[in-house]
């Protein structure tokens, strides 16, 4: 296991955070709800907790978290392919499991796409649950979001 350090992200750390995301080939729309500006918005809100994980000075995992004050989400998360396995993506879990329970919230919960089958073993083996019996609806202003 490859011990990271793990802090909060800094609007600095978005261009290394997108490439990471490039490079992990997890889908983002920086023209829309992934541009920096509306990151550098959603870091200044109460209810985020953004992460990045990083060796040697260099950022190799992401998480955002965020909650509705009764259930915690976490949504981004990602390593570079070269660190996948090591525990990276689960010590971002962690902390941000470790910020929603301190703050009273009991649930966390996380969206993964079908495909994405790695991020689906990734939360199974930290202990998440699999619901087959929800279905996801979503309503966007635009289709950038």
């Amino acid at each position: 296991m490859t011990q990271a350090a793990i802090r909060k992200f800094k609007i600095t750390d978005y261009k290394a955070v997108i490439e990471l995301c490039g490079k992990a080939k997890l889908p983002f729309k920086p023209k829309g709800r992934d541009s920096r500006k509306s990151i550098e918005k959603q870091i200044k809100q109460a209810n985020t907790i953004y992460l990045v994980a990083e060796l040697n000075n260099i950022i190799i995992g992401s998480v955002f978290g965020t909650h509705d004050s009764r259930k915690g989400y976490i949504n981004r998360l990602v390593v570079l392919p070269a660190y996948q396995n090591r525990g990276i993506g689960r010590q971002l879990v962690m902390e941000v499991e470790k910020h929603m329970y301190k703050i009273g919230i009991g649930i966390i919960t996380s969206l993964v796409e079908d495909w994405n089958k790695t991020s689906i073993m990734a939360f199974q083996r930290m202990g998440y649950k699999k619901h087959k019996d929800i279905i996801y609806f979503s309503k966007r202003k635009t289709s950038q979001i």
